[in-house]
C-alpha cells in the first residue's frame, strides 16, 4: 500500500467504491479519456453513473496522486506509478496470497 506520505495519507481501503472501480478501469484500459472511463463504469453500475460524477471522482483522484491527468490533442488520465503498486497489493489481499501480518503465506 502506499506510505503515508504518498496519496495525501488516503489508502486505497479508505477510498468510495466508485474511486476504487475508476482505478480499476483505469488499470486494465490504461491512458484513457474520460468518455471511454465513464463507459465503462456506466455498464458496470446497475442504475449508471452521471459522465460529471466520473469527472468529479477524477479530478478527486488527481487532487490525491491517485491520477495524473495529461492533455495533448485530447485529455488521458492514467495511474501514478504508487497507485499502480496500491492496486496489486489489494489484488493481493483479496486473492488471500497475504496473511494478517502482511506476509506472504
Amino acid at each position: 500500500m502506499p506510505s503515508p506520505s504518498e496519496n495525501d495519507g488516503i489508502s486505497l481501503a479508505d477510498l468510495s467504491a466508485t474511486h476504487r472501480d475508476l482505478l480499476w478501469v483505469l488499470s486494465q484500459t490504461g491512458p484513457s479519456e474520460s468518455g471511454p472511463l465513464h463507459h465503462a463504469l456506466d455498464d458496470y453500475y446497475t442504475n449508471g453513473i452521471d459522465q460529471a460524477r466520473v469527472c468529479d471522482t477524477l479530478e478527486e483522484l488527481i487532487e490525491h496522486d491517485y491520477v495524473t491527468k495529461q492533455t495533448h490533442d485530447t485529455t488521458k488520465y492514467r495511474l501514478t506509478e504508487s497507485t499502480r503498486r496500491a492496486l496489486s497489493a489489494r489484488q493481493a489481499w483479496q486473492a488471500g496470497t497475504r496473511n494478517a501480518e502482511g506476509g506472504h503465506e
